[in-house]
């Protein structure tokens, strides 16, 4: 009876911690966006591991290029500033472009995934991708 309640216990611990990363402060700002990788503005998404800003969602969203079939698009308001007082949108570290950087927070997040790596309680908002194969992309929230 005693090991069923501590993993129980254990259990329902897990998944409170959890809750925050399926949340963000990031307001939910419905879109639907084509894009054109031939374009110039986007020619860092032709190889994997590019990545390249698109406007979009609260402040803007950074797509990057995961595999050559996969792509991940994050809003670049970053969910540490859960009050929306900071102006200064997320961007690429320079000794690791694989990091967003909040400047205002100090918060880090991982542009792979969008996990927070510090200064952070919240994932960032992520947008769904689809990409035909060629050279279209769509990023949308709805």
């Amino acid at each position: 009876m005693n090991l069923k309640l501590i993993y129980l216990s254990f259990t329902l611990m897990l998944l409170s911690s959890c809750i925050k990363y399926n949340q963000t402060p990031v307001p939910n700002i419905p879109f639907d966006l084509t894009i054109d990788l031939n374009l110039p503005s986007f020619d860092a998404l032709n190889g994997t591991g590019g990545w390249a800003y698109v406007n979009g969602g609260s402040r803007g969203i950074i797509v990057y290029r995961r595999s050559i079939d996969e792509f991940v698009a994050f809003d670049r308001h970053s969910p540490a500033d859960e009050d929306g007082i900071c102006s200064q949108p997320l961007f690429p570290t320079l000794d690791n472009f694989l990091v967003l950087k909040d400047t205002c927070n100090n918060a880090t997040f991982s542009l792979y995934d969008g996990m927070p790596m510090s200064g952070s309680a919240f994932n960032l908002r992520q947008y769904q991708t689809n990409y035909n194969g060629s050279n279209l992309l769509r990023i949308f929230n709805q």
